[in-house]
């Protein structure tokens, strides 16, 4: 059985509110000394993104280095089944799926009936990604809930660059 959730004062929510910003922002700098000072580094949000989903997507690698040296979970998926890897092949930034790699991230991994980093990289032809994903061992030949691979995914959507790379 699962205990109540406290509740939190007006005050308390505000400075959430305001660490969660500063991770959007990048502000590496303040993260660091919150860090230092014991946050927890897989704090969440009220939409599941972890303090680490929010720098991938944002595009903050020196706070997503930052947070995965302090013990940030690489896997954590958010309440859609995002992963900070596939936000990073989302976005197509090669500094920070590189660093998640390098920090412990799953090249293949996927929430259930989610999408692999090597589907959404191949959904939005990010070839740099995808040659990225490969040469980390991600699998072509995966499937989705939808039974689609990274390949059928790319020709889905016109992702020429991905679908010729993919075809090679």
């Amino acid at each position: 059985m699962s205990q109540p959730r406290p509740e939190l004062d007006d005050a308390t929510l505000a400075r959430v509110q305001e660490l969660f910003a500063l991770v959007r922002a990048g502000d590496s700098e303040r993260l660091a000394r919150l860090l230092d000072m014991g946050l927890v580094p897989n704090l969440r949000d009220g939409k599941g993104d972890s303090l680490l989903m929010l720098a991938a997507y944002h595009g903050h690698a020196d706070a997503v280095r930052l947070l995965l040296q302090h013990g940030a979970d690489a896997e954590l998926a958010n309440d859609r089944g995002q992963t900070p890897l596939g936000a990073a092949a989302f976005k197509g930034d090669l500094a920070i799926a590189r660093a998640l790699l390098e920090g412990g991230a799953d090249v293949d991994g996927h929430p259930k009936g989610g999408r692999t980093a090597l589907m959404l990289a191949a959904m939005f032809d990010r070839v740099e990604i995808i040659d990225l994903l490969l040469a980390h061992g991600a699998r072509a030949d995966r499937v989705g809930a939808d039974g689609a691979t990274a390949l059928d995914l790319a020709r889905g959507m016109d992702a020429q660059r991905a679908v010729a790379r993919l075809s090679a």
